[in-house]
């Protein structure tokens, strides 16, 4: 619609030039020395229209010509721009397809030619670090840091991971505290200061950063409980035979007391003679209903408790056989507190009772060492040898 109304317009026009001309008798008279020039005006109007075309034609034929030179300098800008760009593109390329050596080059090559010349100088440091070339590694790192002020954080982000990689936690944590002091504790730095403290044993620090990153749902829910089990764990162990240190473990929470470290733990009082401790321990779990809490060899440690007050284990692990009835370690656990309690009968019918739901050596060992204490020498050796069968089998 557009188009035909230029057209119109256009033959409108054109019909007005004709009609204009064709009523116009005018004439111009030129008068010059010995020269006598008498042109119509229509004639003139076009001689002179014909006349500024052609000087507006060579003006821009003159700055044309002009502006070869600066026109030649821009597109050599310009392909020197979209080459540095392709070099740039292929050193981040090599860099993820693993080929370090053509990507520290082509990073060498974006840097010289001032393309993201920071990080350009992060990727070289990142490639160096994966040929094991730490002094350029190092030198590439210190241009990233003086090129641009705007990626600092990103070079103290690469910084403290690559210390992590060749195991300097510590010097990582420094890095990661300048890095806090100017952006802040963000997720990925979180997960870096993890990995650090992971590499430090330093169990408190993991625990206290696993919390955060957990409650900000920046791990995986499945690899939370593996992580702080393995922190609690260390935890435990660094403690030793330390029954204050060990006793303080007891405010861990709930949620996080998983199986292993509540067997841990108890297995570490009971070796630090904290009797009462682990006894409490190992009823609240029951209490709790932890899932594989009878499977476990929580109930086997529970009747090797020495010390303490014995009568009321055995109470309680009688209240816990009216719910257990079959539960072979169970029977196991109160012949052996029955023996310890010189209950000899109930002792010899809790065990014989244990070796009728399953055959284990540590229970005829128990009836043996039992009936031997009660003078039945051949009865005892019969279990004796019925352990050594068990051994056997197993």
């Amino acid at each position: 619609m557009k188009a035909l109304a230029w057209l119109l317009l256009l033959f409108a026009a054109a019909v007005g030039v004709v009609w204009g001309a064709s009523s116009n008798g005018g004439y111009v008279l030129l008068v010059l020395p010995q020269w006598r020039v008498e042109l119509s005006l229509n004639f003139t109007i076009l001689l002179l229209g014909v006349l500024f075309l052609l000087a507006y034609a060579g003006l821009r034929l003159v700055s044309w010509v002009g502006s070869i030179p600066r026109r030649a300098s821009a597109y050599q800008r310009r392909r020197r721009r979209e080459k540095s760009g392709e070099v740039f593109q292929d050193a981040v390329r090599f860099l993820f397809e693993g080929r370090y050596g053509q990507a520290l080059k082509r990073a060498d090559q974006a840097h010289a030619a001032g393309r993201a010349p920071a990080l350009a100088a992060l990727i070289a440091a990142r490639s160096a670090q994966r040929l094991g070339d730490p002094v350029r590694q190092q030198a590439w790192l210190d241009k990233a840091k003086a090129e641009d002020a705007r990626t600092e954080s990103a070079t103290l982000m690469l910084e403290a991971e690559m210390l992590i990689e060749a195991r300097d936690f510590s010097a990582a944590l420094a890095v990661l505290g300048r890095l806090q002091g100017r952006e802040g504790r963000h997720i990925a730095a979180l997960r870096l200061e993890l990995r650090a403290y992971q590499g430090l044993e330093d169990w408190d620090g993991v625990l206290k950063l696993l919390r955060q990153l957990a409650k900000r749902n920046a791990l995986s829910p499945t690899l939370v409980p593996v992580l702080t089990r393995q922190a609690l764990l260390g935890k435990i162990a660094q403690c030793g035979q330390d029954g204050s240190a060990l006793r303080a473990l007891e405010s861990i929470p709930r949620d996080e007391r998983q199986l292993p470290v509540v067997l841990a733990l108890a297995e570490s009082l009971a070796a630090a003679q904290e009797t009462s401790a682990a006894q409490a321990l190992i009823e609240e779990t029951a209490q709790r209903g932890l899932e594989g809490f009878w499977e476990s060899p929580l109930i086997t440690l529970y009747g090797q408790l020495s010390g303490g007050d014995q009568t009321a284990r055995i109470g309680q692990a009688e209240t816990w056989l009216r719910s257990h009835r079959h539960h072979a370690g169970l029977l196991l656990a109160l012949g052996r507190m029955c023996a310890r309690q010189r209950l000899w009968g109930k002792a010899q019918s809790y065990l014989e009772a244990s070796l009728g739901l399953a055959q284990s050596q540590a229970a005829h060992l128990e009836l043996a060492r039992l009936l031997e204490q009660l003078g039945q020498t051949d009865a005892a050796n019969q279990h004796y040898r019925a352990a050594v069968a068990a051994h056997n089998t197993h």
